[in-house]
């Protein structure tokens, strides 16, 4: 085993020399083995060797001698040993959640004390094939996306270094070998071999018939877990690329183009939600499933022009017309009303601006719903700049009659996202001038012999 598992940490590069291995040992085979791999190989490597252990008191003075034995087991070697009892059932309670996500907050919490401590550049956890296979056959019946598939990966970010599993190439079978040869003596935590937790199930029912079938089936995993990560991070590359086309970024927002977003192949739509999911989301939330992933693809390729779905944690996805947002907090509507005064720079809520100024000639050049051209003699100041209300009203240019500011934002498919901070020009009787990129009234200057014009220029910033 001891070739095996040198060859996987050459192969993958998961240490270097002269560095100090945090190891994460609870006292039972996995963990006890791994400690005792490092100690053989410490002082060709030389590294330093610090054991950490967690009590979570859970099981009362059983755990507390789990304590004591790693304690013991570790001034025996002469190995730095940092030991820390965690209340985690009362953290539990405070943070209401599951008692395993309680536990893993709380250890992981220590690895980084002791890290920090130690100045450690890695953790090494003892992770090892059949919890590959485990994980991968719970993922695939609950479903998953992307590197979720892969399992447990072999080497991560972690902290200030990286979480390294030098076992992911070797059995159970193997460790507790292993264990034997060594004369080590193990503790074991009997709610390993309790079927209440689904793990343990997929462990006493289906990794046996897997192992019948194949008795190395746990290097096929974790080839299959190799080269999906592979896949998945060339995948990725070509996902980022495409989706800083179509998606403008935002604090705690995301706006996607949805047309474009349509002509991107499936498996970068399905990873371009991933990915910002990822953005948006500080930790992603357990509950959060490869069903969200697939309901929100169905709002996007939906014919309907409008759409919403809640995601966990206050996520909401809204769809209007070719925008789709991704945002934890609805936009509010923070109506506001600005005075123009000329020549002057007016910058509006929405990032963009209204430049006014005064010309002597008519500007040939300000074409397009962009610009707005007056002559000051036909309009009553101030001239205002504000957000729609209701019962909106526009006289346009070549049409008879008005026309409600709310048909115009359907007309050009304004998404309901932006309609309540659109700029609104009015004039000082209340006149509505014009909508800024969509539409002009009758009001603009048409005579161009006169010998002052107000012009004013939106700018989309």
């Amino acid at each position: 085993m001891r070739s095996t598992v040198r060859s996987f940490i050459k192969k993958h590069q998961l240490l270097t020399p002269d560095s100090t291995i945090v190891v994460g040992v609870s006292g039972g085979p996995d963990s006890l083995a791994l400690l005792h791999f490092f100690y053989t190989i410490r002082q060709e490597w030389n590294i330093t060797l610090v054991a950490a252990h967690v009590d979570h008191m859970f099981r009362g003075r059983q755990s507390e001698e789990d304590m004591h034995f790693v304690k013991h087991f570790c001034d025996q070697l002469g190995i730095i040993c940092e030991a820390k009892q965690i209340d985690v059932p009362a953290f539990q309670r405070q943070k209401k959640i599951g008692a395993q996500e309680a536990a893993r907050e709380c250890r992981y919490r220590f690895f980084q004390e002791v890290m920090d401590k130690h100045s450690a550049a890695f953790l090494a956890l003892a992770h090892h094939g059949d919890d590959q296979m485990e994980t991968i056959l719970m993922r695939l019946v609950r479903g998953s996306s992307g590197k979720g598939y892969a399992g447990i990966p072999f080497k991560r970010p972690f902290h200030r270094g990286y979480i390294i599993r030098p076992f992911l190439c070797v059995s159970r079978h193997e460790i507790e070998a292993y264990c034997h040869e060594h004369g080590l003596q193990p503790r074991y935590d009997v709610s390993n071999e309790k079927d209440d937790y689904t793990r343990n199930r997929f462990r006493h029912v289906l990794l046996p018939f897997l192992k019948k079938e194949n008795p190395r089936v746990h290097e096929r995993f974790q080839h299959y877990s190799e080269t999906v990560l592979e896949d998945e991070a060339f995948l990725e590359e070509l996902t980022n690329e495409a989706m800083n086309k179509v998606m403008e970024k935002q604090p705690g927002e995301i706006r996607l183009q949805i047309r474009p977003f349509q002509t991107m192949p499936k498996p970068l739509q399905r990873r371009g939600i991933q990915l910002i999911l990822n953005y948006l989301y500080a930790s992603i939330p357990s509950s959060l499933s490869s069903i969200h992933i697939s309901n929100a693809l169905t709002l996007l390729m939906n014919n309907h022009p409008s759409g919403r779905l809640d995601f966990p944690d206050g996520l909401k996805i809204i769809r209007s017309y070719d925008v789709c947002y991704f945002t934890f907090q609805a936009k509010k509507t923070n109506a506001y009303v600005l005075d123009v005064s000329v020549p002057s720079t007016i910058y509006l809520p929405n990032g963009h601006a209204i430049v006014s100024e005064f010309r002597e000639h008519y500007p040939e050049e300000a074409k397009g719903n962009a610009f707005f051209i007056l002559d000051p003699e036909t309009i009553v100041f101030p001239l205002r700049v504000r957000t729609r209300r209701a019962g909106d009203r526009m006289a346009v240019k070549g049409m008879d009659g008005t026309k409600k500011i709310k048909e115009i934002f359907i007309e050009n498919k304004i998404p309901l996202h932006d309609r309540d901070i659109w700029p609104v020009v009015e004039d000082g009787q209340g006149r509505i001038l014009w909508l800024p990129k969509l539409k002009k009234s009758a009001f603009e200057a048409t005579d161009i012999t006169k010998t002052s014009y107000l012009v004013l220029h939106y700018k989309e910033q």
